[in-house]
């Protein structure tokens, strides 16, 4: 069964087609703003899932302190947009970064995310053609085993090192704990921010992260501000780690079921380049509103695989139907634009301006 709605978006858009809800969009907003004001913690959100300069000044205007960033493209394009306030949260290496990164710091407060020397040492390059020094701080690995200085002698030593060069100041940690792991992290931060303060350094931000991690915001203590992103439209991985209900999912894939060729399968439209091939760990590929024990069991580039055999209903050929992601960070970055609604309203479209920005 196609919605009203649903027909009307396959009519001026076509299918698939990323639609988000602009009243959930600015009640997930509001929801984590104010779980972050009530645990005295800033909001720094992460831009990576939404990459648009409108929804980020959205954030802001709500009560973040600033963004963040992953690549160097992201950042450019908020700062153009006039945002002044970036972290960019990733190892930044080699001389065209750099350049780019010191025409960043000439104007906005840029602050740069390191985990080794090697970083560190290209990092004044980018503070000198910036002219002003550059923020920097150090990442700490606290049980996810992705990036991120090991132990907290290690931070102790990479502080010091960023403090001693020229053109840089320490200016504290990133931390991305694990759901259950804050205990540990609490006990890494506790000895770095000791260990620094004996060499005469301080830690004026302590950044945590994480949309899984909200049944946490505020538990480390001496945590400066908090890094969400998924939450901006959530997904099913949200869902089920607890985070989001399927009433804040924003952001819904609208697919036509082109083929019906058996009983008990069929074809969307919508493939891996556009619902991705990212599980998450969960079975299927995301979760059809209309029919929600149909599995999107596998994938072609464009075609979705139906398995219907455990379905009470089964669409029909032309039927458009509304899919929540497995993750939706990875689909936005396939969009060009995404439709805005509101109830039964189109009210237009956003580009998604940082698309693709990959370095």
């Amino acid at each position: 069964m196609t919605t009203p709605l649903a027909a009307k978006i396959a009519r001026e858009y076509g299918t698939p087609c990323a639609v988000i809800d602009m009243d959930k969009v600015e009640r997930n907003i509001a929801r984590i703003q104010k779980a972050c004001d009530e645990a005295g913690v800033a909001n720094r959100p992460h831009i990576k899932t939404h990459k648009n300069p409108t929804i980020a000044k959205m954030q802001i205007a709500a009560g973040a302190k600033g963004i963040t960033c992953q690549k160097l493209g992201e950042a450019e394009i908020m700062a153009n947009a006039g945002i002044d306030d970036i972290l960019i949260s990733y190892n930044l290496l080699g001389e065209e970064k750099m350049a780019r990164l010191g025409a960043l710091q000439a104007k906005a407060n840029m602050t740069v995310a390191a985990d080794n020397s090697t970083v560190v040492a290209g990092l004044p390059k980018a503070a000198a053609a910036s002219g002003r020094p550059l923020s920097v701080v150090v990442e700490c690995d606290t049980g996810r085993k992705r990036a991120g200085v090991e132990t907290p002698a290690e931070a102790i030593a990479l502080a010091r090192e960023i403090a001693g060069s020229k053109g840089l100041e320490f200016a504290g940690f990133m931390l991305y704990p694990t759901e259950t792991g804050w205990a540990d992290a609490q006990k890494f931060y506790d000895e770095a921010l000791a260990g620094v303060r004996a060499h005469g350094l301080d830690a004026k931000i302590v950044s945590t992260g994480g949309t899984p991690n909200l049944v946490n915001i505020g538990k480390l203590k001496g945590g400066t501000e908090h890094r969400f992103g998924t939450y901006i439209y959530n997904d099913r991985m949200q869902v089920a780690a607890g985070s989001a209900t399927w009433d804040d999912c924003a952001l819904h894939i609208y697919s036509t079921v082109v083929s019906r060729a058996a009983p008990e399968r069929g074809i969307l439209d919508a493939g891996s380049k556009t619902l991705t091939t990212d599980t998450g760990g969960l079975d299927g590929h995301g979760l059809i509103l209309e029919h929600p024990e149909a599995k999107i069991a596998r994938f072609a580039e464009e075609h979705g695989f139906l398995d219907l055999s455990r379905s009470n209903t089964r669409p029909n050929v032309g039927d458009v139907v509304r899919i929540i992601p497995n993750h939706v960070c990875v689909v936005v970055n396939m969009m060009d634009e995404v439709v805005m609604v509101r109830g039964e309203e189109i009210i237009g479209t956003l580009p998604v301006a940082a698309r693709g920005k990959l370095r």
